[in-house]
This record gives structure tokens, sequence and C-alpha cells, in this order.
């Protein structure tokens, strides 16, 4: 995510038993039912104390917007837990010990994951911290939770990437392991040293037998990288390449909406013995793509053949100024459009999906989190970059992928003229447009049983308060912490 002005963006079971019982979400990915075909409606309902902090835009007023968990609530098993600040990246998967969920997030600014308990209707009932910022080590963003079911993994993984500079990396956490909070060893070498935004395994279906992973980098130079192991489920024993455009043209501008490129995968060399550093300086000498920062990535979905159609953001970036944008970047902000080839995952197509710069400020800005459904894309704004000329708080755009029709759906509910409300979630009297963030959007439907609905993770920056401090107990990120978080469900959500 942005780095902004309010931070300084084993429980063991048999296969068959996931096989028959694990659902997992993964970047927004569509949950299967239970084993037997059948989901009871959960009773969805406000479960926190805090009010959402979004809301409804014109055009979609008959979304259902309800709370899941916020940094104030006390849950009745785990009373002592806090829901820390910046949750970003997100996966749920069915209990295997019992009925209800297990939710994973982890929080950016606080170098650490967090595991809630569900109940069948969704009901936080219990919460504790798998890593702290000591094990996180660096801020963890976006993730991915890998399944059987959905990848052909042997058992669920979560796969959270590290990025505080080029030398951080992708950690796979087990979610049902007991916590093993300041574990250091959980990073993956094979999948390079980043400054890593999310790593999206593909659907098995896509390419059968391969493990095909896209990883973005959040940098101004960042690049979309791909690992690639002809064995499914495999993390340790595949090959690392970088995006680029067959001519060898690196600039991110020199494409433009409306053109087909062509484009593949080039092999990076030594990838567990290099650095970061080194790693970067491979992407120039082959002439990767250098797009300006790589945030989310997620897969269409509905079919194998739709999970090789893959979109990715790329934020932004300005000159200082905050007006002018830097030579061959994009300012505003796109999402991408990559279709790899069915018979080689190395090559495919690239086209610019969506292009903040067709209407400046008043279009999207600075596209951080993207979900991605069979027939929508929905772009979630990280605008706190704070550009002048930005007309509107942070929103979240519904992309129409037939018609190209963009309309703005949800945006970030400030209330900034309301005394109480104010004092209660901006104590700093900030007016800055956009000051707040979305993490993760999953779609839930057949995990609640209820068709449309999705789960938003929300970073609304100016709600601080000391007693949000440290909330995993680590001993890393002790200060700049101190913010709340919030989860909200959406019903309604057309896919």
């Amino acid at each position: 995510m942005t780095k902004n002005l309010f931070r300084t963006k084993t429980l063991t079971f048999a296969i068959a038993a996931f096989a028959a019982s694990a659902v997992a979400i993964t970047a927004c990915r569509k949950d299967r039912p239970n084993s037997t075909g059948i989901v009871t409606p959960a009773q969805l309902q406000d479960y926190s104390v805090n009010p959402s902090l979004v809301k409804s835009l014109a055009g979609f007023e008959g979304l259902k917007i309800t709370t899941l968990i916020s940094s104030d609530d006390v849950l009745p098993e785990s009373p002592s837990f806090i829901f820390g600040a910046q949750p970003d990246g997100l996966g749920i998967i069915k209990n295997p010990s019992g009925e209800g969920f297990v939710m994973i997030n982890n929080h950016e600014i606080l170098q650490s994951v967090s595991r809630v308990y569900l109940d069948k209707n969704f009901k936080p009932v219990k919460g504790e911290y798998i890593v702290d910022s000591d094990g996180g080590m660096t801020r963890l963003c976006s993730a991915t939770m890998a399944t059987p079911e959905e990848h052909g993994f042997s058992k669920p993984v979560f796969l959270t990437a590290g990025e505080s500079g080029a030398e951080s990396m992708i950690h796979a956490i087990d979610p049902l392991a007991p916590a093993d909070k300041k574990n250091k060893q959980r990073t993956l070498a094979a999948l390079g040293r980043w400054s890593a935004e999310n790593a999206v395994p593909l659907p098995k279906g896509s390419f059968p037998g391969k493990t095909v992973i896209i990883i973005g980098e959040d940098e101004s130079d960042g690049q979309l990288a791909m690992y690639l192991s002809n064995t499914q489920g495999d993390l340790n024993n595949g090959k690392l390449y970088a995006l680029k455009r067959t001519n060898n043209d690196p600039v991110e501008t020199n494409m433009s909406k409306g053109q087909s490129y062509d484009v593949e995968f080039v092999e990076l060399d030594n990838v567990k013995s290099s650095t970061g550093a080194q790693l970067q300086q491979q992407t120039i000498d082959k002439k990767a793509l250098m797009l300006a920062r790589v945030e989310d990535i997620d897969y269409r979905k509905g079919s194998a053949e739709n999970g090789r159609e893959i979109y990715f953001t790329a934020t932004g970036v300005s000159q200082a100024d905050k007006l002018t944008p830097v030579s061959g970047k994009t300012m505003w902000g796109r999402v991408y459009k990559l279709v790899l080839d069915a018979s080689n995952p190395l090559r495919g197509k690239l086209e610019v999906a969506v292009d903040g710069n067709d209407n400046p400020g008043k279009s999207i800005v600075n596209p951080d989190n993207i979900c991605v459904t069979e027939n929508y894309v929905y772009i979630q704004e990280d605008g706190d970059s704070f550009y002048k000329n930005n007309d509107h708080d942070g929103t979240i755009w519904q992309f129409a992928m037939g018609s190209k029709a963009l309309k703005p759906m949800l945006q970030m509910n400030h209330r900034r003229t309301e005394t109480a409300f104010n004092t209660k979630y901006n104590p700093s009297n900030s007016q800055l447009l956009s000051s707040w963030e979305y993490g993760a959007m999953h779609d839930v439907s057949d995990l609640t049983g209820i068709p449309d609905t999705f789960i938003i993770n929300l970073h609304p920056h100016s709600w601080t308060s000391d007693k949000y401090k440290n909330a995993d107990g680590g001993t890393t990120r002790l200060v700049n912490n101190s913010e709340g978080g919030q989860v909200v469900i959406v019903r309604g959500v057309a896919r």
C-alpha cells in the first residue's frame, strides 16, 4: 500500500479432510459450498460497535452494508484481543474443527497477521495474532489464501508479501497451525526479494500440473513477476521471471489504451542467492517493463480459461508537486489486463483496461487493491498520494468487462461535518481528501449462502487512539501504529 502521512503504502489434518471442508477466498475468488452442496444462509447483521465507515453511491443504493469487526470490539472468547491497524490482505477458510470460519488478516503497519474465528453467521467470537512484528519483519501488504480446491496446494497456505524495500520477502503462513508469532523462517527464497504487494497463484485448471504465481512489486520502477514450477503446489523449486514487451521497450507510457501488446516473461538468474538490489538490476538489464507501482493482482473467475485472464493495478507516481507526471510513468494510475497463452504461461497479450488519465482527478485515482469476478473488476483507490487535482474521497469503482463502463460504487464516509463522529474518527481534524484507503475485497457469497456478498477491509488512517498501539504484542513496530481498522460486509455487489 502507499506510504502515507499517517504511517512511516500445527494442527495437522488429512488432505482428504481439507478437500471436504476447507473453502478459502483468494483475491476475490468465488468460494465453493460445503460438501453437501448446501449452504444455510448466514444471518448477517452489524457485529461491530463501530459504525460502517463506507457509503454507497448513486446507482448503487440497493447495497446493504453491515459491519463485521472493528478495533473497538471485544470478542467473547478473547476479551484482550484488539483487531489492529490497517487490515490489508485477507483469506477465509471453513473451520475444520467445527462449524464456522477462520479469517486471516495481515495488518500492514503492524507487520503482523491476525486470526479471527467466526461463527456460522460470521459473528467474530475469538481472535489472536499468529505473526507479530518480529516474525513479520517488514510491512505485510495484500495477501492470497492458496487452497487445495482452487490452486492444487496440499493444504491451505496464506501467502503474504513483505513491502519494506527491495530486500523484503514473501511469507507462507499456515492458517491453522498453533500461533508462532516470532517465527522468521517462513519466507520463500524461490519467489525472490521484492518490495512486493501480493503473490497470487492462478487456479490449478488454468495450467494443469503447474504452479503459476503472479507477483506485483510496489516501486516506482515496479515489476510484474511470475514464479513458475512444473510441480503443482511447489513453492521452492520453480523459476522466477519478469514481464517484458517482446520489442524490448520498458517504458510504461509507450503503451496506450485501445492497443494490445505482445509480452513475455524473461527468466531471472540465481534468484535464491541474489539480493533484491541484484534482482532489480537484472530487470533493467533484461529490459523488463518498468511500471509505476504494481500493487494488487487478481484473475477472472468462472472457468479455467478465465483464470488465464489477469488484471493488475499500477498505482501511479507524480513529481513532488503532486501535479506533474514522471516521464514514462502513469500518474493517476492504470488497471492492466494480461491474457496468458493457453499453451505457454510465459507469453501473452497486455492491454490497458482502465486509465485514470482519461479523466484526471475525476476517474480512478491511485488504484491499489483489485477484485475480479466473472464479469466485473472492482478497483479500490488509495488516493493518499494527495494529488492536488483529485476531487473525491477514496472510492471503489465497478468496471464492466463487457461494456467497459466505469462507475463509482462505494466511497469512504468521512462525515467531517459531524462533530462527534469527527472527534472519534479524525482527532487530528485532517481535511485532506482520500486520507482513508481500502484493503482486500473478497467474494464470500458461497460461504455465507447469500449471493453477491463481499467482505471489504478498511484503513481509516485518521482514526487513532493509544489503546490500539502494539495490538500484536511485537517489539518492532512500537510507534506509528495507533490506528484503528475495520472490516465490512457488502451485499448486492454484482458478479
